[in-house]
């Protein structure tokens, strides 16, 4: 069952396993007192962990990886990223939009359009081989770009517009998100998805690391940050 991973790959999922669901468990619980938050970023915050943890589960259960030219490709990893990176950039959108009675589809449906190129490229170049991957891992790179775009310009505007308070809390949850969401694509070139310099083991830590910071670590404060601003 766990024919490509040691021990301690094994034992660090399923730590984070532990994490997801207990954070799924502080947000069910933040729910039943709302603050004035609305029920959907509570049910953005609370499906994330369980859809990630899953998704780790099946990881750590040797269901989640396939074998590739004596590497490992752990498609599961793909499985939540493509449902739980567009939720976070939502509940990012929902936090810089919270004033506004009409949120702004157009950035929320191109966020959502940039993440999910984002993410099939990524899973497009792990499963390539040759310089190709590289072609792939650029696109990538672009998509998240535009993302980075988007959220620092016009929706850091339209943060900006709707108070001062809000928009710190705006650009202490962005600035957090995108901290480490910058280090997804340089763990995964230094990786052996692509040159090799972080091996497997050293990828697996660095790939449970990340996420509960960006997901769970993500949720807790931006719902942390909206609570205390007290608005119904």
């Amino acid at each position: 069952m766990y024919a490509y991973m040691n021990e301690i790959e094994v034992t660090s999922l399923w730590i984070y396993v532990v994490f997801m669901f207990s954070g799924a468990a502080v947000f069910a619980l933040w729910s039943m007192n709302r603050k004035g938050v609305p029920k959907v970023e509570y049910l953005i915050a609370f499906f994330i962990p369980v859809w990630s943890g899953l998704a780790y589960m099946s990881m750590a259960m040797g269901q989640g990886g396939i074998v590739k030219d004596g590497g490992v490709v752990y498609f599961a990893r793909y499985l939540d990223w493509v449902v739980t990176t567009p939720l976070l950039l939502i509940a990012l959108a929902l936090t810089g939009m919270h004033h506004l009675k009409k949120k702004d589809p157009i950035i929320i449906a191109s966020l959502i359009a940039a993440d999910v190129v984002m993410i099939t490229t990524g899973f497009i170049a792990d499963m390539s081989t040759g310089g190709v991957v590289f072609t792939w891992y650029l696109i990538g790179i672009t998509a998240f770009l535009v993302i980075l775009w988007l959220i620092w310009s016009p929706l850091r505007k339209l943060a900006k517009q709707q108070g001062e308070k809000l928009y710190k809390v705006y650009l202490m949850v962005c600035g957090y998100l995108t901290l480490f969401w910058v280090g997804y694509p340089l763990v995964w070139l230094l990786g052996p998805s692509g040159l090799g310099v972080i091996g497997q083991a050293g990828d697996t830590l660095l790939f449970v690391i990340l996420p509960i910071f960006s997901k769970v670590g993500f949720s807790l404060l931006d719902l942390y940050q909206l609570r205390r601003l007290r608005i119904g």
